[in-house]
């Protein structure tokens, strides 16, 4: 019996990307669980062993490293309470500013040359409820850090505020004739609190795309009960009701319509800026808008099972992963707390021990300790991925997780299937080709009449064709339909056939040399050497023409392979069609390699083979068959049009049916590292520079608490900057 579980925990307590690495180390140390803890969303995921542990023993286990945690609840109730933790902290910060205000005044005039200063008691008396109230929280997580045995920012910000306020102390107290440090302490924790809530400001930006998710979802269905259109909620509708959309309206859940007609909106969910026209039978999605016909609709998915609740679990899931690129941090956000404790200590025996005062050793040591903070470090990486995730979503690219994200910027082979993925996937009327003595919409109305009995998907196509072109076909009597041939009927008083050449062919009428000589005048050579599929119509014994049929290219598949090919990409298509049609479609999309005849079950071999040349190799298919070949490449594409299996084997989904999308895909792969290094460029530099200088005494105090302060925020308003990022469509649309 399968006992693994999974749930997503709400951290509160976490300050750097230390706090989140004893917190996961903690929370895998228990047997059977495997957990990942991001310091961005401040989310754990859990998985665990139902027979061996449960979720109160998860928490437990959380406030035992020094956290508090509970079971995430719906996004809306975790951003009231973090908003209503922000409002609490900015008051408690707007007091700190008050306490501090004639501390600073002193400061400035002094840098101004005006000799002025508060008595030693008043300072004294300003900043202790700075360190000990406002920077309780500072002391709270350093005892629950060292008391499980490893340290953190916390540990810094007290350690050195606390060595600054206790040495004024001392001067104060012993009548030492030195200066006090009062304002540096108090200031300091100022700097720090105003650092945190401008990190958690921007980490509220970086999650608007999720929020914006959220907000899209209706809050008011129109359903018919017992013959009467009743306003309910959308949470309250059920499988299987039926509801009406007005124009104007959002669609509340996923449905499929009944009646009437209309366009809709579903940019939300694909990317696609282009209204989709909907009539009976189409499927409308839940958050979509209804733009201009009434549509009277049956539920089909609700609640939790609508394609935009899939999406925003999705993107929740990809918010809280790791790439592989944070591994690095990881590890040095492990060891760097102690390393600066030790610089720290070094910097003030080196001070002392050069003839200094005790108290100049000192505040060069704090210097140290505070402006050595791994918050950008933790949040290099986290904030990107949340902030890349979420616009990628808006796009129509939902990504499953980080490591298929970081791992997209590396391909260098994309295998393409052919159908539904290069092409439209369904065959479209290409060619009517009518014989002497026919005329193309006498051929076109014969042959709709036919098909309209058939289910093939080549009468269904030509009877979508005849429908386009304001076709109304004619009765048919004494209809037959041969399995995998051809179509027979009596329009009028005379007997017409519809079919393949061969079925034609076998059913004229004439001798075998005059038959053949109007097969080869009719179905013209050309559109078989250019893979096309075709059917003929006759009339008693003539021949009356010939009608093409191809699945065609996806309009933007011959600009998104051109754009592979500019950023470096080999592009491969797997067809299983014979050679002429997958060379017709490879020739067409400007593709140089391609197989033809591949067997669904060889498409994931040609995966492997790539990879095995030391190949980083990229799948794009649609179909049950194409499961295997998505599951073995690096990283796996699959169009929404396609099965549910395709899907659930791709990392990345993509909801618009263009293979555009997969170049804006691997495109915001590459802008995503770039800014990911930055960041980690900006936290490791930032540090190497700084620490130094703080430790000749090059920065005093307070300066070096402002500049950590803001080292978080740059990091994160770096990832921001992602925002500004555009898929390669709507950049298409806009050159255009």
């Amino acid at each position: 019996m399968n006992t693994q579980n999974h749930t997503e925990l709400q951290i509160t307590g976490m300050h750097c990307a230390s706090c989140s690495a004893r917190l996961e180390k903690a929370l895998n140390l228990i047997p059977e669980v495997t957990a990942v803890v991001n310091i961005a969303t401040e989310k754990a995921s859990v998985t665990f062993n139902a027979a061996s542990t449960d979720i109160p023993a998860l928490i437990e286990a959380v406030r035992q490293t020094g956290f508090d945690a509970h079971v995430a609840r719906d996004f809306a109730a975790e951003k009231a309470k973090k908003d209503a933790l922000y409002r609490q902290e900015k008051i408690q910060f707007f007091i700190s500013v008050a306490l501090i205000s004639p501390l600073l005044l002193e400061m400035v005039l002094m840098f101004l040359g005006v000799h002025f200063s508060l008595p030693i008691w008043l300072q004294w008396l300003l900043a202790t409820p700075v360190q000990f109230w406002a920077g309780a929280r500072f002391y709270r997580g350093a005892w629950a850090s060292l008391k499980n045995g490893s340290s953190n920012m916390d540990v810094l910000v007290a350690l050195g505020t606390s060595a600054a306020y206790f040495l004024s102390c001392g001067i104060v107290l012993f009548d030492m004739h030195q200066p006090v440090y009062f304002e540096a302490s108090a200031t300091l924790i100022t700097l720090v609190l105003l650092g945190k809530l401008l990190e958690a400001r921007a980490k509220g930006k970086a999650s608007t795309a999720l929020e914006a998710l959220f907000k899209l979802q209706p809050k008011i269905a129109h359903v018919e009960r017992n013959g009467e259109i009743l306003d309910v909620s959308a949470g309250q509708l059920r499988p299987d009701e039926v509801f009406i959309v007005r124009p104007g309206e959002g669609i509340p859940v996923d449905a499929v319509v009944l009646e009437g007609n209309s366009s809709v909106n579903e940019s939300m969910l694909t990317g696609e800026s282009l209204p989709q026209a909907k009539q009976a039978n189409d499927k409308v999605y839940a958050a979509t808008l209804n733009q201009q016909g009434l549509i009277r609709c049956r539920a089909i998915a609700v609640g939790s099972h609508t394609q935009l609740a899939a999406i925003i679990r999705m993107v929740e899931q990809a918010q809280g992963s790791k790439a592989p690129i944070q591994k690095l941090a990881d590890k040095i956000s492990a060891i760097f707390v102690p390393v600066v404790l030790v610089l720290a200590l070094i910097t003030f025996i080196a001070w002392w021990v050069l003839g200094k005062d005790f108290s100049d050793a000192l505040i060069n040591a704090v210097s140290v300790l505070v402006i050595a903070c791994p918050c950008a470090l933790g949040l290099a990486t986290p904030t990107a991925i949340v902030v890349a995730t979420g616009r990628a979503a808006h796009a129509g690219i939902l990504i499953k997780d980080a490591a298929a994200l970081e791992r997209a910027h590396h391909l260098d082979v994309l295998v393409l299937d052919k159908t539904g993925t290069l092409t439209e996937g369904f065959p479209a009327l290409t060619d009517l080709l009518p014989a002497n003595g026919c005329d193309t919409q006498q051929l076109l109305s014969v042959a709709a009449a036919l098909a309209q009995h058939s289910t093939h998907p080549l009468s269904i196509a030509l009877t979508a064709h005849s429908r386009s072109q304001g076709v109304t076909p004619d009765a048919v009597n004494d209809f037959h339909e041969l399995a995998g041939n051809g179509l027979s009927g009596v329009i009028g008083d005379a007997t017409y056939l519809l079919g393949s050449p061969a079925f034609i062919a076998n059913k004229l009428s004439l001798p075998p040399a005059k038959g053949k000589e109007q097969i080869e005048e009719a179905s013209l050579l050309s559109l078989q050497q250019q893979g096309k599929s075709i059917i003929m119509v006759a009339r008693g014994d003539t021949v009356l023409g010939s009608i093409a049929f191809a699945d065609t290219l996806r309009p933007s598949s011959k600009a998104a392979v051109s754009k592979l090919h500019e950023m470096g990409i080999r592009v491969v298509m797997l067809s299983g069609d014979n050679e002429a049609t997958a060379r017709a479609i490879a020739q067409q999309a400007g593709i140089d390699e391609y197989l033809a005849e591949v067997l669904p079950q060889d498409k994931a071999q040609h995966v492997a083979s790539f990879k095995n040349k030391g190949r980083v190799v990229g799948m794009v298919g649609d179909g049950i068959n194409d499961a295997p070949a998505l599951a073995a490449a690096d990283v796996s594409f699959a169009m929404k049009s396609g099965s549910d299996i395709a899907i659930e084997a791709a990392d990345i989904t993509l909801m618009h049916n263009d293979l555009m999308s997969v170049v804006s895909a691997i495109d915001l792969s590459r802008v995503t590292l770039a800014k990911i290094r930055q960041n980690l460029f900006f936290a490791f530099a930032y540090n190497v520079l700084g620490i130094p200088l703080a430790a000749i005494g090059l920065l005093n105090p307070v300066i070096a608490g402002g500049a950590m302060a803001m080292s978080s925020v740059s990091v994160i308003s770096n990832a921001l900057l992602l925002k500004k990022w555009e898929p390669e469509t709507q950049q298409k649309e806009t050159t255009t």
